[in-house]
Order: structure tokens, then C-alpha cells, then sequence
């Protein structure tokens, strides 16, 4: 059920217990987390925090702690699954879920003991009626009531004839009813999409309980920037919530602009800004972000000769010399840098790049470290996902999750190395495959796959990296194709996962349209497609749109894939 007070029906009740956490692998899980953490932290409550990367790692140590715990908090994981079913918890288990996974399992949501949904209502969820979707069992039970009570045989016959014809009629309304549910949830379940972030959720709670900081608003920022770099939200909405955040932003951070009363140096600033679309610009050279920012890069087509030249055009038409925009972002001349963005957007409104400037905030910590709300995302999310040797899934979650916290700086700073890597490898990824030709058009979507033995594949092999990639690589290819109706359509890519068990990633994205809703129907459709040619494959991610399947049933999952679209 829908938590409505999450102070009295949430916070307080957990207060007094030791809670488990179970907190998925992406940036807004992890900020949620680091605001649970520190009110937690605040009211001395004892919890223990797991990460799970997927359904079975949820199961597993749900197992593995079920007798320890009676409180469960999951961020992130389990509101779009009947988690009751997948877990079978004792009765007096109850499981508070934070989650921005649409659209709610409805068993979740009209389940009134163990589950409670810490959920925005004021998002569309649009969940059906209970009435449409349960019947009580007493109305299905059939009334056989044949009792014989010596009257007359034609008397009987009757009463015989009608109790048949009633009963007949319970099981026509039965089909018809059952029909229609089947219905109802398939329109409802079709479509995957996203609500509101789980950080701003959870700041919110704090906000209400009057223990928000300044540090939990910037989390509450990142968790937000999180969806909007991963296309996880609408335009729309990203605007909408910055708006909520900019309000309190202004609240706590006042002081800065006001001479009596200015802050030491060395404290925390947040500033809204209205700033380039460059990744990591402030922390690289301006002509790297430029190249491996898919924004610029998919515009410029910079993976063809033309593309190269329609650069330097931009760079010339700036006027800002070549060994400036080469060297790093804090070398370059301070009188270059006074007027930089508006330089920038307006070369790029000639040519054609209308919104090179977006609304974000970046945080200061003394004079030195500036960083943007999008900086920290791909610093976090590379952590999270890298490839490094010696390096297990809990241990990229603890440095991501380290990552976070102003106290440790440097290992934000490695992860900006490693995300520069990351931007490096996924434009080179979608140069040779647009200049090989590797995006197919196989009907209802386009179809890539990367093959073994490509360089930086096991980068891909991750499931945000892959689907980072994908979304990226679907806007190069639309602006690169002259085709009008492959623009269109949605992509499917395919990345090897273990040479050893022979297994691929298949990822979903829906397809590429300004007035696209973000909704991706992809998840129900592998579903479907697995079943009917009883495909082997692994539905463990938390997002459905994203699977495991092995290599040789590919080609026999594709073309039902394909049936299942036309």
C-alpha cells in the first residue's frame, strides 16, 4: 500500500528496530541511501546495508538475513515485481519500498500489511481499481445447493433447470471478467518508465522531519541528475524537479551572496547554474568533451572526415585557438574562460545545437574543487561498474557509495579518470559501429551487436554502461541515417557477457523522438518472446528492459522478437 504520512508511518516506526537496507546498483540508489544514512546516523538507528545488483543477489541475502530482521528497507529494487511472491517472507515481515520502477506491481500496492509503497502519489501511476483486478473468493465458489425436500419431480426439475442457467451465467460473467483483467493489466504492466527520484523522496522525508543539510540536498541533486543523464525521465519532468530543488537550494545556501554574513571558504556552496552540455568539461580539455560528449559528438557526426571538419568550423567560428581548447579546462586563459558559455552558445545556435546550455547546480568545496550535478554522476556510475582488476560488485559499491561523501575527494577524482575512459570508449564504439555498419534494421527495431574481441567490449558487458551506450548509439545513428523511418524506430543491442558460459546482454531502448515519453515496452516484449521459443534466459536485472540470454538461442529469440513487433 501507498504510505501517505512517511514520518509517522515510516521513519518512526523504524527508529527503535534495526533495519536491513537493500539498495540497488545505480547513482540515485545511492544517494537515497547516503540520506538514509545520515538520518539514521542523526537518531543512532541500528541498520545493516546490502547491496543487490539483481533479483537473485535480492533473494539470496533476503535468505540469508530473514531471521535476523523484521524491518526491510529496499531502494531502488522490488516495487515493480510481487516481491511477496519472489521472496515468500514470514507474516510479520514488512518491507518499506523506495523505488522509481513503473509502473507498481498491483499486488504491492493493494497489499496492506507487508508492503508499504514510500511513493510520490502525485505521480501519474494510474493503478487500476482493485474491484477490476481481484474478486473474493466467495463470489466464485459455486452454490451447488441441490437439496431434495420430497416435493413434486417437475418442481425439482425446475429449480434444476434454473440453478444450471444461474450457474451457467456465473462462469459467462467469469470469462468476461477474467478477460477484461487481462486486459486491464496488459494495458497497465505494457510500458516501463520511471517516477520520481528515490534521493529527492528521501530528502523530502528529511526536509519534512526538519534535519535536512546541505550535504543531503546535493545528493537529493545528483540522484536527480542520475535520471536525466541516463534518459530515465522526460525534459519535462527533469525542469519540473529542478524547480523543487532550486527552491531549496536557495534556502541553504543564502548566506554566500550576502557580504555580513559570508561563509568560511572552506564550506560547502551549492549553486544553480545554467551551464554547458559538456561531460566533465571543468575536469578535461574543451575539445575532448566536445568529442566524447554524445550531445556534440552525434551533431557534429564526428565520426566521419565531415564530421572532423564541421569541428574545427565550430572551434574557428568561436575564435578560440586550438592549443587553448586542447589543453586542460583549468590552464586555459582566464580571460577565455570569463565569457566561455555564452562563446559557446552562440556558435552553437548557428549550427543547429538550439539548447547547448541546461539548468543543473555544482557544488564547491573551498576555492579548489568545483564540481557539476553531472560530473559526480559519471564519476559514481563508472566506479560502480568498473572493470578494474581485484574488483568485486560490493567493492565498486563502497567506493561509489565512499565517492559521495566530501571527505573523500580523491577517489571522486578516480572517478572521473575512469569515466573519461568510459565517454573515450563508448564514442569509439559508435564510430566503428556506424562506420562498419553494424546498426541493422530487422523490421519493427534496428539490431546491433558487438562482437568478442572488440576493444573496451567488457566495459560493455555492465548492464547502465551497455544501456549508456545503446541510448547514445541509437541518437548517433538517427542523426547519421538518411532513412526516414529507421529514425523512428526503437534499438536493440547485444553485448557478450561470459565467453565461458557462452552468455550475451540484451538491452532495449525505446525509440528516439523529441516528444518521446521515455517509456520503454521492451521488458513485457522479451518477456513474451523467451517464452514462446522457450529461449534460455535470465530476467535478473531490476530493470526489465535489460536481460541475459545465451549465444546460441539468438538468433530464434530475435526472430520471434520480431513477429511479436510487426
Amino acid at each position: 500500500m501507498f504510505v501517505s504520512d512517511f514520518r509517522k508511518e515510516f521513519y518512526e516506526l523504524v527508529q527503535s528496530q534495526r533495519v536491513l537496507l537493500f539498495v540497488a546498483s545505480d547513482v540515485d540508489a545511492l544517494c537515497a541511501c547516503k540520506i538514509l544514512q545520515a538520518l539514521f546516523h542523526c537518531d543512532h538507528v541500528q541498520y545493516t546495508l546490502v547491496p543487490v545488483s539483481g533479483w537473485q543477489e535480492l533473494e539470496t541475502a533476503f535468505l540469508e538475513h530473514k531471521e535476523q530482521f523484521r524491518y526491510f528497507i529496499l531502494i531502488n529494487c522490488g516495487a515493480n515485481i510481487d516481491l511477496l511472491d519472489i521472496l515468500q517472507p514470514e507474516e510479520d515481515t514488512i518491507f518499506f519500498v523506495c523505488d522509481t520502477h513503473r509502473p507498481v506491481n498491483v499486488v504491492n500496492v493493494y497489499n496492506d500489511t507487508q508492503i508499504k509503497l514510500l511513493i510520490k502519489q502525485d505521480d501519474d501511476l494510474e493503478v487500476p481499481a482493485y474491484d477490476d483486478i481481484f474478486r473474493d473468493e466467495e463470489e466464485d465458489e459455486d452454490h451447488s445447493g441441490n437439496e431434495s425436500d420430497g416435493s413434486e419431480p417437475s418442481e425439482k426439475r425446475t429449480r434444476l433447470e434454473e440453478e444450471v442457467l444461474e450457474q451457467t451465467m456465473k462462469r459467462r460473467q467469469r470469462r468476461a471478467w477474467e478477460a477484461r483483467r487481462r486486459e486491464i493489466l496488459f494495458d497497465y504492466e505494457q510500458y516501463e518508465y520511471h517516477g520520481t527520484s528515490s534521493a529527492m523522496v528521501m530528502f523530502d522525508l528529511a526536509w519534512m522531519m526538519s534535519k535536512d543539510l546541505n550535504d543531503m540536498l546535493w545528493w537529493a541533486i545528483v540522484g536527480l541528475t542520475d535520471q536525466w543523464v541516463q534518459d530515465k525521465i522526460t525534459q519535462m519532468k527533469y525542469v519540473t524537479d529542478v524547480g523543487i530543488l532550486q527552491r531549496h537550494v536557495s534556502r541553504h545556501n543564502h548566506r554566500n551572496e550576502d557580504e555580513e554574513h559570508t561563509l568560511s571558504v572552506d564550506c560547502t556552496r551549492i549553486t544553480f547554474e545554467y551551464d554547458l552540455r559538456l561531460a566533465l568539461y571543468q575536469h578535461w580539455s574543451l575539445y575532448d568533451s566536445l568529442c566524447n560528449t554524445c550531445y556534440t559528438a552525434s551533431r557534429f557526426k564526428l565520426w566521419s572526415v565531415h564530421g572532423q571538419k564541421r569541428l574545427q568550423e565550430f572551434l574557428a567560428d568561436m575564435g578560440l585557438p586550438l592549443k587553448q581548447v586542447k589543453q586542460k579546462f583549468q590552464s586555459m586563459d582566464v580571460s577565455l574562460k570569463e565569457n566561455l558559455r555564452e562563446m559557446i552558445e552562440e556558435s552553437a545556435n548557428k549550427f543547429g545545437m538550439k539548447d547547448m546550455r541546461v539548468q543543473t547546480f555544482s557544488i564547491h568545496f573551498g576555492f579548489k574543487h568545483k564540481f557539476l550535478a553531472s560530473d559526480v554522476v559519471f564519476a559514481t556510475m563508472s566506479l560502480m561498474e568498473s572493470t578494474e582488476k581485484d574488483s568485486s560488485g560490493t567493492d565498486n559499491f563502497t567506493q561509489a557509495l565512499d565517492s559521495l561523501s566530501r571527505s573523500n575527494l580523491d577517489k571522486l577524482y578516480h572517478g572521473l579518470e575512469l569515466a573519461k575512459k568510459q565517454l573515450r570508449a563508448t564514442q569509439q564504439t559508435i564510430a566503428s559501429c556506424l562506420c562498419t555498419n553494424l546498426v541493422i534494421s530487422q523490421g519493427p527495431f534496428l539490431y546491433c551487436s558487438l562482437m568478442e574481441g572488440t576493444p573496451d567490449v567488457m566495459l560493455f558487458s555492465k548492464p547502465v554502461s551497455l544501456s549508456l551506450l545503446s541510448r547514445h548509439l541509437l541518437k548517433s545513428f538517427v542523426y547519421s541515417t538518411k532513412n526516414r523511418r529507421c529514425k523512428l524506430l526503437p534499438l536493440v543491442m547485444a553485448a557478450p557477457l561470459s565467453v565461458e558460459q557462452g552468455t550475451v546482454t540484451l538491452v532495449g531502448i525505446p525509440p528516439e523522438t523529441d516528444s518521446s515519453d521515455r517509456k520503454n515496452f521492451f521488458g513485457r516484449a522479451f518477456e513474451k518472446a523467451a517464452e514462446s521459443t522457450s529461449s534460455r534466459t535470465l530476467h535478473n536485472h531490476f530493470d526489465l528492459s535489460v536481460i541475459e540470454l545465451k549465444a546460441e538461442d539468438r538468433s530464434k529469440f530475435l526472430d520471434a522478437l520480431v513477429s511479436l513487433l510487426s
